[in-house]
């Protein structure tokens, strides 16, 4: 058994994770690789520390970057692993005259930034042209709120447009397979069109964070080494990897669960790919299992940040000698995470790995405590910094 294995083997909730052992031993060989010099610090994502919770959570309160739609619930692409139903709970601001009423609104209940986007095109293009004056308008009047866009495919004018409004960071998805832009997403653009959009916005001044969605065509890994390489002729601030979450797909076209082996590969290419680039293991991912597995080699490949950890993965990356920081702070719609991810590498509270257990074991045994009886009974962390106390994700 190797090194890894035994550490791993060492953590309660991981102990029973089936893993590829020769991938685990691939990424252990790896650990002291030349030019790694981004995987060494990690850090962890979450509502808080010691009264974090990795089932449901509950008694969120109030979002420090909510989601806003232009769109409202519409969408015409209709992708099929979406069905636009990832809008529907999101705040709708359909005219420049709404946006400025949503955006007084949440700054007056305290939210940090918000999630722009909206429902795209028959050409996947999401059309703020007439929101970029009010934009500019919410930036010099809060100059500290922060404005996270989902950009979709634009080419340099609007990538400048953009800039010139004040949007803080652009997102989109990177795409690689043409067959997964055909059939998945309904379009009639091109493997081209998405690095293009991806070589516009970093030609801006706004902070760029691409997403890969992991098994995006149904399931299978397809496109996603080609989107690596896109990114790789770009470089971006920081990317967002995310595991597909089909939950409207179609009964015609059902989607795989991704293979959480298959995932682990693909994390240890990307951390090889992008040695300096921050790489962030944002919210979405298929539950039970495959979450531990995923959440195990994301760690063990040297990820930068993980939204929402499992059980055991912060006693995992500690004992795998990870320089480890927990960032009790929200992260709804995943905007947060982005941000921090970018401006906040270093953030966070600096935790040893017997705090890491002893947390963990009165985590544990809190649940166990709740599942006999103590449900409903709320427990407050202690408030190690202001963002401990910013609640909870509320997706």
């Amino acid at each position: 058994m190797s090194d890894w294995l035994d550490r791993l083997r060492h953590v309660e909730p991981l102990e029973d994770v089936p893993v590829d052992e020769s991938l685990v031993g691939k990424l252990e060989q790896s650990w002291g690789g030349a030019g790694l010099g981004a995987s060494r610090g990690i850090n962890f994502y979450t509502p808080t520390f010691k009264a974090f919770q990795t089932s449901e959570l509950k008694d969120c309160g109030k979002s420090a970057w909510p989601a806003v739609s232009i769109t409202g619930g519409d969408c015409k692409l209709q992708c099929d692993h979406c069905k636009a139903k990832i809008l529907e709970p999101m705040l709708p601001a359909r005219t420049p005259e709404d946006l400025w009423r949503v955006v007084n609104g949440i700054i007056e209940d305290g939210a940090q930034g918000m999630l722009l986007t909206g429902g795209s095109n028959h050409q996947n293009q999401v059309e703020y042209d007439r929101y970029y004056g009010t934009i500019r308008r919410i930036k010099d009047e809060f100059p500290d709120f922060k404005i996270a866009m989902h950009t979709a495919l634009v080419d340099a004018d609007i990538a400048l447009s953009m800039e010139q409004a004040g949007i803080d960071a652009a997102m989109m998805d990177v795409i690689g397979s043409q067959d997964t832009i055909t059939q998945v997403y309904h379009l009639r653009r091109s493997v081209d069109d998405f690095e293009q959009t991806l070589e516009h916005l970093v030609a801006t001044n706004m902070k760029v964070v691409p997403h890969i969605v992991i098994g995006l065509h149904y399931g299978r890994l397809l496109g996603e080494w080609n989107a690596l390489e896109m990114i790789r002729r770009h470089l971006p601030d920081a990317v967002v990897l995310v595991v597909v979450m089909p939950f409207y797909a179609p009964e015609s076209r059902p989607f795989a669960t991704p293979d959480a082996h298959a995932v682990g590969r693909f994390f240890m290419d990307a951390r090889q790919a992008l040695p300096e680039t921050p790489l962030l293991l944002g919210c979405a991912r298929p539950p039970g299992m495959t979450k531990l597995q995923i959440d195990t080699y994301a760690v063990m490949a040297g990820l930068n940040g993980i939204a929402h950890p499992s059980d055991g993965t912060v006693e995992l990356a500690a004992r795998l000698d990870r320089q480890v920081k927990v960032t009790p702070a929200c992260c709804s719609i995943a905007v947060g995470d982005e941000v921090m991810a970018i401006e906040g590498v270093d953030s966070g509270l600096d935790i040893d790995l017997d705090a890491i257990i002893a947390q963990e074991r009165d985590r544990r045994r809190m649940a166990k405590m709740a599942s006999h009886g103590l449900n409903g009974i709320r427990i407050v962390a202690e408030q190690g910094s202001d963002a401990a106390a910013a609640g909870c994700c509320s997706t």
